[in-house]
């Protein structure tokens, strides 16, 4: 993003960042919730959105974007990421920040969610099973002795009404 934005084509680009195969390693959280990104300068900056899109309606936006007309029924029918853009562009580019932790440090503490990770195949993708590496990843985050919730899966997003200490 820093050489990009530092380039003379900036005041034109549109980055979009989706997570492929999403539904394949779902965490806690129903899988059809993935983070995504969208940058450039017709991009609100420091928003985050809670509006519902699909991956079809990221190719929509590129579409109309491009001029393009949808490919398929799916495009076509998908909800444009409308909401992520500004009529007024900040061109300020992007400068990289240095990690404040070694990335080549290695955390050698044993406790029982490692010595699980050390049974998972991660030399191919999707080999390591969904809900057991999902629960280590939950420890990891929430602690050893936390207890993850049940997986969501479902087809349709039920909204749960939020409580009040819910941000």
């Amino acid at each position: 993003m820093e050489h990009l934005s530092h380039s003379k084509v900036w005041k034109e680009s549109v980055v979009f960042i989706l997570e492929d195969d999403a539904q394949n390693g779902p965490d806690h959280v129903d899988a059809h919730r993935s983070p995504a990104y969208v940058i450039g300068p017709y991009v609100k900056r420091n928003a985050v959105l809670h509006t519902m899109y699909s991956t079809s309606g990221f190719l929509r936006t590129m579409e109309l974007i491009l001029g393009l007309p949808p490919m398929s029924q799916y495009d076509a029918a998908a909800m444009p990421l409308y909401e992520c853009f500004t009529a007024k562009p900040d061109f300020t580019p992007y400068n990289v920040l240095q990690p404040l932790i070694d990335l080549d440090t290695r955390n050698v503490a044993v406790n029982e969610s490692s010595k699980r990770s050390e049974l998972f195949n991660f030399a191919k993708e999707d080999s390591a099973p969904d809900l057991d590496l999902n629960e280590v990843i939950w420890k990891s985050v929430k602690g050893e002795q936390s207890v993850m919730p049940a997986p969501k899966r479902s087809a349709f997003v039920i909204l749960e009404k939020k409580k009040k200490d819910d941000d």
